[in-house]
């Protein structure tokens, strides 16, 4: 199987090289961090709308609503 056109073998090397480098006890501690990176990438990647748009199109919503709530007040 082939990564980005990295084989097994290239694999097996980067992951002795990031094992003696970092040690045994922080290489899982940086997997779990590269994991929940990509993870809200993707999640990021797959939701359309950001915060601030979601937020500004809560407000516009807000705000056409509250015209016709006031019309039958006399006003």
């Amino acid at each position: 199987m082939t990564l980005l056109f990295i084989g097994t073998t290239e694999l097996l090397l980067i992951g002795g090289i990031a094992l003696l480098i970092f040690g045994g006890k922080k290489v899982p501690e940086l997997m779990r961090g590269l994991g929940k990176g990509m993870q809200s990438f993707k999640k990021g990647m797959n939701d359309p709308l950001d915060d601030n748009e979601k937020k500004k199109d809560e407000v516009t919503d807000e705000a056409q609503a509250e015209p016709k709530e006031n019309e039958g007040s006399g006003q």
